[in-house]
């Protein structure tokens, strides 16, 4: 389905391959920007150019250079992802539409993120670590183009649960110690290279030490 009102967060076919927006700037001729689900790289189109889809029970798809299945049916624990499809946060809550977030804590009601997001079992799918038989691949649009877009980094083979932070773009971290405060923003992924504001390089492991880096908000969000 052609889109022409586009939302932050929606997941859109661009050049056959599945992408997620993270920013509309209706001011620029390319307004819309996108991250590569399969490896976090960034995109500029615009809304003419891109096909809405919607995410759905048993949907399987690569996310940086790792396979997953979405669940409704099972509820998340410490470590694993989760895509949330149904957001509806609390004033003290800042997530929105198909945020990826990790699981610090599990509650009765819920589960806290990483990101000390409380997020309702309702609001989310479970992304399992790997391709489930049955699952249905959502990576390609139309999967008679081509599947070279699956390398043997980007294999089936199941993903393995991480601590690790995932940053969005527009995320502001602080670093901590030293004898200058420094706040930057993430203006870049790749893999898992993290680039900062301030022409910062880091890697995915140095942004999560949270005795060096802290996340504090997000620039990007509604």
């Amino acid at each position: 389905m052609k889109l022409y009102q586009v939302r932050k967060g929606q997941f859109v076919y661009f050049n056959n391959e599945l992408h997620k927006v993270y920013s509309v700037k209706p001011v620029y001729k390319q307004s819309i920007h996108l991250i590569k689900l399969k490896d976090l790289t960034q995109h500029l189109t615009t809304a003419s150019k891109i096909e809405l889809y919607k995410p759905k029970q048993l949907d399987s798809f690569i996310f940086n250079h790792k396979a997953y299945t979405l669940h409704q049916d099972k509820k998340a624990g410490e470590g694993d992802y989760i895509l949330i499809t149904n957001p509806s946060p609390d004033y003290l809550d800042h997530y929105s539409l198909h945020e990826i977030e990790i699981v610090s804590s599990v509650e009765t009601k819920g589960v806290i993120t990483t990101k000390f997001n409380g997020v309702k079992h309702s609001e989310y799918l479970l992304m399992v670590p790997g391709r489930e038989n049955g699952s249905h691949p959502i990576d390609f649009l139309d999967k008679n183009i081509t599947d070279s877009g699956l390398t043997s980094n980007d294999s089936d083979q199941p993903a393995k649960s991480t601590q690790g932070e995932m940053p969005n773009i527009g995320d502001v971290y602080k670093k901590r110690g030293g004898n200058h405060s420094i706040e930057a923003m993430v203006v870049a992924i790749n893999g898992e290279t993290v680039f900062l504001g301030n022409n910062l390089e880091l890697s995915l492991n140095e942004l999560n030490d949270s005795e060096r880096w802290e996340f504090q908000y997000s620039l990007l969000e509604d």
